[in-house]
């Protein structure tokens, strides 16, 4: 089979990344398949690109999947890229072709789901109502409050320990800017960013956040963004109120929406253990890989 690969210009450029794309087609210009590469630009994780490839199923094993990695590779090479990430769905064919091609599994990811529509609120509500001395929990929806950005901005280093097992990640580094750039590209998009903070009481600085996007619809399925709570606050039971209070108000605010989903490390056994006690429930297992250049 006559196959080109042709990259093209992505224009959408963010200000801490950049993407490069190529299209492979046949002879007749028919499009067989396509690569992203996302270089990141962070000073955090400069070392790091990630890839997806999409090939049409009738034109598998043909190739075609192969010279688009090769290419996304060699680009990731010449942008002194340290490591290549890729995700798959665990058993997928995708699966198979990055370990072929010389990818390790360095992380599993578990999808999870809470149906709205069953969702105990009496249940929420004992766990919101009981006690947590020296918190209170907050709230908003869209930016942060101009108050409470700086402190919101520090919490997020809450992640900085999230279980990532062996992938190479690097580091990300959130500031007052970074936090509402953030929020501004989930409302330009059309979506609602909803966020509940658990509040230090003696200095009122967050201790921990959860952020849930719902479709700017109201119907479908919402998105949780990222559960945590700083390490000096950890052992209160914070992450499960808050995520308890964030479903109960995306219950009662969006009576329309279906469901929420989530994704967790395997290894973060804390967070799916809070999932599961609140109702979630598994829908697929992806698998990350990675390529050491």
């Amino acid at each position: 089979m006559s196959l080109r690969i042709t990259p093209l210009t992505d224009p959408e450029h963010g200000p801490r990344s950049r993407s490069l794309v190529w299209l492979a087609s046949d002879a007749a210009s028919i499009p067989l398949g396509t690569a992203f590469l996302r270089l990141f630009t962070d000073p955090g994780q400069q070392h790091l690109a990630e890839l997806t490839v999409h090939v049409h199923p009738t034109e598998r094993r043909k190739g075609v999947g192969s010279r688009l990695l090769d290419a996304a590779v060699a680009a990731a090479r010449d942008n002194t890229r340290r490591c290549v990430v890729a995700q798959s769905e665990a058993g997928s064919p995708g699966d198979g072709f990055l370990t072929a091609r010389g990818f390790r599994k360095v992380l599993t990811l578990r999808y999870v789901r809470l149906s709205l529509a069953g969702v105990d609120t009496d249940a929420l509500t004992e766990i919101i109502e009981q006690p947590h001395p020296g918190y209170r929990l907050a709230h908003w929806q869209g930016t942060v409050p101009d108050d409470l950005a700086h402190t919101f901005a520090a919490s997020r280093r809450a992640m900085d320990d999230m279980p990532m097992d062996d992938t190479d990640y690097g580091t990300v580094t959130w500031d007052v800017d970074r936090v509402r750039a953030a929020a501004k590209a989930v409302e330009q998009r059309g979506d609602l960013l909803h966020t509940v903070v658990a509040i230090d009481t003696s200095d009122g600085s967050i201790a921990g956040f959860t952020e849930l996007v719902i479709p700017g619809s109201g119907t479908g399925d919402g998105q949780h963004y990222g559960t945590g709570v700083l390490p000096e606050h950890r052992g209160h039971d914070l992450g499960r109120w808050m995520k308890a209070e964030s479903i109960r108000r995306a219950s009662r605010d969006h009576p329309d929406l279906a469901g929420l989903l989530t994704d967790t490390a395997d290894s973060n056994t804390h967070m799916r253990h809070i999932n599961d006690g609140l109702g979630y429930t598994p829908t697929h297992t992806t698998h990350q890989h990675q390529l050491d250049l």
